[in-house]
């Protein structure tokens, strides 16, 4: 046993060893990350307000140009200020009271030079001229860009989809996610015969003298910057509502023309029941004024704030496979379901910095087995979370580095979702659960967010300490290792796990008996088991994620 205990040490160390260089060599970053990740005081002087996106699709020379309004208030005194597009894109001029005023850049960073000091509390604004041949995504929506294609009949079909990589890559902004602009104005141009769906509502649709057709979007909600988009196609639409919490929640649905009739039955089946699920957990759907759209795109799918992108080819699954092994996953559109639920936790609650994207991701991917629960019922959604675990590489820290625009582990989707439904375990409560999870959506409503708000506020909310819980799950890739030791007969039990002082309840039981919620820290103590022997100790390994060594 002693030689046993000693070679898990070692290897424990050098996990952990191996973990610190992954990190150190992770966070050699360099100047334009850090200009493109960091809240500098450049960025942290003014607070966006407003934005006017007016932009025209050249789409046969693949083209853009156009102007962004930015209206703001003053943080703090100021004289220069940063703004964020792409180097690849052109900055005609930056005007400001109706002049041009200087800019410098510096990798995707713009730098305005104004010709006296705004006030702090002021309000203020200037405009942006751009134009260029924005970046081509060739692989939407993992890589960011524009994707310029067609529908199978040969009509152009063109969608922004630009997550991690950022929206200065295709429009002029304030590009961080914590500062998230209140309202905005999107006009989008296109050649005629084809329509935009961007966010929020429909204000107004005009003909233009050169052959275009603007389309107007307002907004009236907070939107982060990602989330902004245009779909260009040739698109048919009809409409519905939903007698949610808040009322009548505007349903809208924008397919290939083509798409029609399948589309209607296809997304009836699952649209309506994911809001009443989600609604219930999470509470109310978070943008009542602006919608819900569900958009057919030429990428797989996207979070975009009430204009949810869709191309999951009306299949049921993830493109017609189960992400859970379990069945479960092909009884509804993983598409529809994945996306709707970033409605709550990405759109409604957003990370300030993407190294806490597992905010977004981890709270999404539990909203699929809470959707699943919701149909087939709670032990069904327990054993779709459970079958995630394939998934799981346990390859590094699911909290990235901050500061330089750096995203965590792949993990964050299905070991989130599992860790959060450990956290569901161990507060052994359902409605203190729900309560929490709608706690969050109204606590932090429309808001930024860290790692210690959403962490802090769960184990408030339970009246349980999950600190060291999240601190292992979430910032070390190895699991904890529940050690059981037989000592003359008397079971003892620790936790080997990387985060000091990690303790976490855990449910044990004798074969045959009922499970027992037992606290476990990383001392060896004798196990508050009666009867227990290195025989006949189970270990709730379905709902615990986490390894069992037992001596």
């Amino acid at each position: 046993m002693k030689k046993t205990l000693l070679l898990l040490l070692a290897c424990s160390t050098m996990i952990g060893t191996a973990s610190a260089q992954l990190m150190k060599k992770k966070t050699e970053f360099t100047r334009a990350d850090t200009l493109r990740g960091m809240i500098s005081p450049l960025r942290a002087c003014y607070d966006i307000n407003y934005y006017h996106l007016d932009v025209k699709f050249n789409i046969d020379q693949k083209f853009i140009s156009g102007s962004n309004l930015f209206k703001f208030t003053a943080t703090e005194d100021f004289t220069k200020l940063q703004f964020d597009l792409y180097d690849n894109l052109k900055v005609e001029k930056v005007t400001y009271k109706g002049k041009e005023v200087p800019f410098t850049r510096e990798f995707n960073a713009v730098f305005v030079a104004f010709p006296k000091a705004i006030k702090k509390g002021s309000r203020d604004e200037f405009t942006v001229y751009y134009s260029g041949n924005p970046t081509i995504a060739k692989n939407a929506p993992w890589d960011g860009g524009v994707v310029f294609t067609a529908d199978s009949l040969g009509k152009p079909w063109v969608a922004t989809a630009c997550q991690g990589a950022g929206a200065s890559i295709w429009w002029p902004n304030k590009d961080h996610q914590a500062d998230e602009v209140d309202s905005m104005l999107i006009s989008i141009s296109v050649p005629k015969g084809l329509k935009d769906v961007s966010n929020g509502r429909l204000r107004k649709v005009t003909q233009l003298k050169d052959g275009y057709t603007r389309f107007d979007w307002i907004v009236k909600n907070p939107i982060n910057n990602y989330d902004v988009a245009a779909n260009i196609g040739d698109y048919a639409n009809w409409t519905d509502s939903y007698a949610g919490e808040k009322g009548k929640l505007d349903l809208s649905f924008w397919v290939l023309s083509y798409n029609l009739a399948k589309a209607k039955v296809h997304f009836a089946e699952d649209v309506k029941p994911m809001l009443k699920a989600f609604e219930h957990w999470f509470g109310p759907y978070p943008f009542y004024e602006d919608s819900y759209k569900l958009v057919e795109t030429p990428h797989l799918g996207m979070e975009h704030q009430s204009a949810v992108a869709y191309g999951n080819k009306y299949k049921k699954g993830y493109l017609g496979m189960d992400m859970s092994g379990t069945g479960y996953g092909t009884k509804w559109d993983y598409i529809i379901v994945h996306e709707s639920g970033h409605e709550w936790f990405g759109n409604n609650i957003t990370s300030k910095d993407i190294a806490d994207m597992w905010i977004h991701e981890s709270f999404t991917t539990y909203s699929e087995g809470i959707y699943t629960e919701s149909r087939w019922g709670k032990q069904a959604g327990q054993e779709y979370i459970h079958g995630q675990r394939t998934g799981i590489s346990n390859d590094g820290p699911i909290v990235g580095p901050y500061d330089v625009n750096k995203e965590g582990s792949g993990d964050m989707y299905p070991k989130g979702a599992n860790l959060l439904n450990m956290v569901r375990t161990i507060i052994n409560d359902d409605e203190k659960w729900r309560g929490i999870l709608r706690g969050l959506g109204k606590t932090f409503y429309h808001k930024t967010v860290t790692y210690d708000d959403v962490t802090k506020y769960i184990s408030e909310q339970a009246g349980i300490d999950l600190s060291t819980v999240f601190e292992q799950y979430l910032k070390h890739g190895t699991l904890p290792i529940l050690e059981l030791v037989d000592i003359r007969g008397k079971i003892y039990a620790r936790w080997i796990a990387e985060t000091p002082r990690f303790a976490m309840p855990v449910r044990l039981r004798t074969k045959g008996g009922e499970y027992k919620m037992i606290n476990v820290g990383k001392r060896l103590s004798p196990l508050a088991l009666d009867g227990a022997t290195k025989d006949n100790v189970e270990v709730d390994t379905f709902n615990y994620y986490i390894g069992v060594l037992q001596e």
